[in-house]
């Protein structure tokens, strides 16, 4: 794992020095800072527009995989700083399957979420159906 993010950080490295290079080019000279407030803003707005685009879009459906969709990313961030934090303290090894085995734990666990509400969903839809049905024998 660390060579990935090694690569991960040659990549950003590469391009951060590409793109000061380019603003350098067309006149402007922009400070880290400046580079990094306009980088980030306009990715940020990007994955907005598609996240507010797409969740929009899935809302009509299921709130469920919304809300699946923000955990998985949110345990995402908090297992590469797990593996972060084992590097940097050495305590634990930072390994690359840590991070997958521990989602796949997750996966695991709503997998059995979603049984158990299938489960519930379709005992009580038979519940109804049977209350309706002894309803209308009632009229």
């Amino acid at each position: 794992m660390g060579e990935v993010i090694k690569l991960i950080a040659a990549v950003v490295n590469e391009f951060h020095d590409l793109l000061q290079e380019f603003s350098k080019g067309l006149g402007f000279e922009l400070s880290d800072k400046d580079l990094h407030f306009w980088i980030i803003g306009i990715i940020g707005i990007f994955c907005f527009l598609f996240v507010q685009i797409t969740f929009r879009l899935l809302s009509e459906y299921s709130i469920t995989v919304i809300s699946f969709i923000y955990t998985f990313t949110v345990l995402l961030v908090i297992v590469f700083a797990i593996e972060i934090q084992q590097k940097i303290t050495g305590r634990g090894n930072m390994e690359f399957v840590d991070a997958i085995v521990g989602l796949y734990g997750f996966m695991a666990f709503f997998g059995g979420y979603i049984l158990i509400r299938l489960i519930f969903y379709f005992l009580f839809k038979g519940i109804n159906k049977n209350k309706k049905r002894s309803e209308y024998r009632n009229l």
